[in-house]
């Protein structure tokens, strides 16, 4: 390949990250609603690209489950499945149960430091009260737990599970009005503590706790009253 072509292909590719990148930010922030549709025309024109690296992307976020590519070849943000949440979440609680527990039996020294980088990041995201940084370090957090349970199966399940939920925790943190309290930063602490001692039982008990915290906060968002009441 020449250099011309290598370059031209550099320059292909960070093009289709970038466009990715905010998509993605997007997506996740819900500044793009569920739904909503994607018009490639306007998007080359707002992001001065062409529309090779934004069909590329497009590409990527739909193996990612962020949006849908319909019949007509038209690309839409893919839906929140609110009828069938009650599955994610089971899924989410048994998934963050059995990775916990698996990483409190297996981890090595090694893991518990990769932990440990993470739940920094996370609680400097907390501290800016930077939802976007908040959902990706959480995932990090957890997929190295995960990582360190040494089951890859159960850890690639567990990746899926976080990747399809980041929307979700959008609204989590959008309940909070953004503003994390401290101490679901001390949850992590606590179980880092726990999965150090090798307590398997209390780290399962911590991580299925964290688990219905989440679950009851986005239910309590969803059915939150907004009705206006007006005198007639």
């Amino acid at each position: 390949m020449s250099s011309t072509a290598k370059s031209s292909e550099r320059k292909r590719g960070s093009g289709a990250q970038y466009v990715y990148s905010v998509l993605r930010d997007e997506i996740l922030d819900l500044t793009l609603a569920p739904g909503s549709p994607i018009d490639e025309i306007r998007l080359s024109e707002r992001l001065s690209m062409s529309r090779t690296p934004i069909r590329e992307a497009l590409v990527r976020l739909a193996s990612e489950g962020l949006v849908t590519t319909l019949p007509n070849r038209s690309t839409v943000v893919s839906n929140i499945d609110f009828i069938n949440l009650h599955t994610f979440f089971d899924a989410m609680t048994l998934m963050y149960r059995v990775t916990t527990r698996l990483a409190a039996q297996f981890h090595t020294p090694a893991d518990l430091a990769a932990i440990r980088l993470r739940q920094q990041d996370f609680a400097a995201a907390v501290e800016a009260q930077d939802a976007l940084a908040m959902i990706a370090t959480n995932r990090e957090f957890h997929a190295e737990v995960a990582r360190a349970g040494r089951n890859p199966y159960y850890e690639a399940l567990c990746l899926r599970l976080l990747d399809e939920g980041r929307r979700l925790l959008r609204l989590y943190y959008q309940s909070f009005d953004d503003q994390l309290p401290r101490e679901y930063v001390q949850e992590h602490e606590h179980l880092i503590a726990t999965l150090e001692a090798r307590d398997v039982e209390k780290a399962d008990a911590l991580a299925k706790t964290h688990a219905d915290q989440i679950v009851h906060q986005i239910q309590a968002l969803i059915a939150r009253d907004r009705r206006q009441h007006i005198e007639l």
